[in-house]
């Protein structure tokens, strides 16, 4: 089952709205870092506990950061695959992706199954260590 234009236009505009709040949350964040940085270098750091405790956070913040990166290049893809008519086909066996899928994870590139496999074969396996 694939999606008619109405659907599309809706995944579209939810998308676009998607990609403004991330490119405000990392504006918020870099803002939120460089004042905490900025903190930092005014000397507010008292001991060495509290400077480990303010580059993990610092790292923390570059993380979140990092994945809104990651989500706004998804949904820029998403956007690109709309226009150039490919939206809502899997990336690997260009099947229709399931437009409840779509609803949900509006940027999903691949349908469910080959998205699993593609997880099973980039995630490191657990390792068990004594």
């Amino acid at each position: 089952m694939s999606l008619d234009h109405p659907q599309i236009a809706e995944l579209k505009a939810h998308l676009q709205e998607r990609f403004e709040a991330l490119r405000e949350a990392v504006r918020q964040e870099l803002l939120q870092s460089d004042r905490e940085q900025y903190v930092a270098l005014a000397g507010e750091v008292a001991d060495p506990g509290d400077a480990s405790m303010a580059d993990l956070l610092a790292d923390l913040n570059l993380a979140v950061i990092d994945n809104h990166i990651n989500e706004i290049q998804a949904v820029e893809q998403a956007l690109m695959r709309m226009a150039s008519g490919t939206y809502g086909l899997c990336a690997d066996c260009e099947e229709p992706i399931d437009p409840a899928r779509l609803q949900t994870q509006p940027a999903a590139k691949r349908c469910v199954h080959c998205q699993t496999r593609h997880e099973q074969a980039t995630t490191p396996a657990a390792r068990v260590s004594l």
